[in-house]
């Protein structure tokens, strides 16, 4: 999310880079200002982070109607359910190839504290309830009810405690040094000593904690219990069930009730929903739970999500100490063939389930391996066979992807483009024209779909796909491809032609 600083080369005991890497090792500078240099880039590491950026644009605009795409109801695992910790790998990876380039350990520190503070300012701003755009022309939040999670939040922290833990841990004579075989983990050991540790107190936590019973207050204006307060009975512990696990109980002390997310994917659940996989009309009989907020993002799920950037630091320390292409692809694949396996034994032995919302170590294992096999594939396509040209689209996104993630995955830009109407706020640009159709059409589209873009694919398949496609859940899907990624894609090679970054 950073894209495109320049870096000073290291002096002192800082090896030479490898002369066959192409591309660049990262998108931050060594904090030194005199005699500024370009640094190189892995140019798959670009790709990837615009590969998933993409895929959580994907998910937010077509979800709705593919339930493969968007997040499973509780356990199991989507297309959604792998953005979050594809992220998170891609800042472990990055964290040893930026610290390289700062040798100086208080100066390190002091920038990671400055982009943590960064990246928690812009997730509170944009998920923390301040832009209601695009469907709401109106911005601002009550304070009583300001979300404190969210993705940004999450990387913030995992960014935080990893980066410090490098930090903290590396040798200055050794991290440069070549290395082959499990001489990395040998070099890195007490980094995984915390890994092991995170995983301990996560899994005691979470079967631990007994969970009582609790009640909460019906917020959502359209449901009919709208004002009531409902009790959900527990009484348990060691439960991963949507309604009584240590993850959400904590949540509730520590965040409050009013603070967390308040339409968690599982209000899809088939216990909820007779339209299961997809959100529709509650059952009569649906528990209390269903209409309750959920904190995808929360604190001991968070907790937890840091080892999904400890292992994205081992594939960035294989990176940096390995200088053989086929040794750090046997590295890489290995260890995310491993992971796999481990995982899916977890789930499908019904031993610790996959399950996103509680981050748990199965859903690590599957999610990180998945990570490290995908960017393994770029790496021999783009970095070894030198297919830039093919994967040039999302290497522009990756390059920006702070950028693209606030105006296409957040909508602030087709919040801006709602804001212009004419004579009243019914009448924008994006719904200028065939109101009622368009009105109508609404009323089809699944709930988890924002207003604007019921109302721009609307119109993109009246015009464009209904008389090919005639469906509403291709003219979506291929709107959020062509319109959405494909646009920003295109913007994003402007700017970086014109050398313009957001970073952060």
């Amino acid at each position: 999310m950073d894209g495109g600083k320049k870096a000073e080369r290291p002096h002192g005991d800082v090896a030479e880079e490898d002369p066959d890497r192409q591309h660049a090792l990262l998108d931050e500078d060594d904090g030194n200002d005199k005699a500024p240099r370009r640094s190189k880039r892995v140019a798959s590491l670009d790709v990837f982070r615009g590969l998933t950026v993409a895929l959580m644009i994907l998910v937010d605009g077509a979800g709705g109607e593919w339930p493969v795409i968007g997040h499973a109801p509780w356990n199991g695992c989507n297309l959604a359910d792998f953005v979050m910790p594809f992220f998170l790998f891609i800042v472990g990876m990055a964290i040893p190839l930026s610290l390289k380039r700062i040798p100086d350990r208080g100066r390190a520190v002091r920038r990671v504290v400055i982009r943590t503070l960064k990246l928690l300012f812009w997730g509170i701003l944009l998920q923390g309830g301040y832009s209601h755009a695009p469907d709401k022309l109106t911005y601002g939040v009550d304070m009583k009810h300001v979300r404190w999670g969210g993705i940004l939040q999450r990387i913030a922290l995992a960014y935080l405690v990893v980066a410090v833990l490098e930090i903290v841990t590396k040798d200055a004579k050794i991290q440069d040094r070549s290395s082959s075989g499990f001489s990395i983990f040998r070099m890195y050991f007490s980094q995984w000593i915390v890994a092991c540790c995170i995983l301990v107190i996560y899994l005691s936590l979470a079967y631990g904690i007994y969970v009582p019973d609790w009640e909460f207050r019906v917020q959502n204006t359209d449901s009919t219990n709208y004002g009531k307060v409902l009790t959900v009975v527990c009484g348990t512990r060691g439960n991963l069930s949507p309604p009584c696990n240590a993850v959400g109980y904590i949540d509730r002390k520590i965040l409050g009730i009013n603070h967390m997310y308040q339409r968690p994917a599982w209000r899809r659940h088939r216990a909820c929903t007779d339209d299961s996989p997809h959100e529709g009309p509650f059952r009569s009989d649906a528990p209390a739970w269903c209409v309750a907020p959920f904190e995808p993002e929360g604190i001991l799920s968070s907790f937890s999500a840091v080892l999904s950037t400890i292992i994205g630091v081992h594939y960035g320390h294989v990176l940096v100490h390995m200088k053989s292409h086929a040794d750090r692809l046997k590295q890489w694949v290995t260890m995310g063939i491993t992971l796999l396996v481990i995982g899916i034994i977890l789930h499908f032995s019904h031993a610790i389930p996959l399950n996103k919302q509680l981050y748990t170590f199965s859903y690590i294992c599957v999610t990180a391996g998945a990570a490290g096999v995908v960017f393994s594939i770029l790496y021999f396509l783009v970095d070894i066979l030198n297919l830039h040209y093919v994967f040039a689209p999302l290497r522009w996104i990756g390059m920006n992807a702070m950028l693209v993630y606030v105006m296409a995955a957040e909508g602030i830009f087709e919040g801006f483009l709602n804001g212009w109407y004419y004579e009243g706020t019914n009448n924008t640009l994006v719904i200028c024209q065939d109101r009622n159709a368009s009105i109508g059409f609404f009323s089809s589209v699944r709930g988890s779909n924002q207003h604007i873009h019921a109302l721009q694919v609307y119109w993109v398949r009246k015009h464009v796909f209904v008389k090919v496609w005639h469906s509403t859940r291709v003219g979506i899907l291929l709107y959020v491809l062509f319109a959405q990624i494909l646009f920003w894609a295109l913007v994003s090679g402007v700017l970086h032609r014109a050398r313009i970054y957001w970073k952060l």
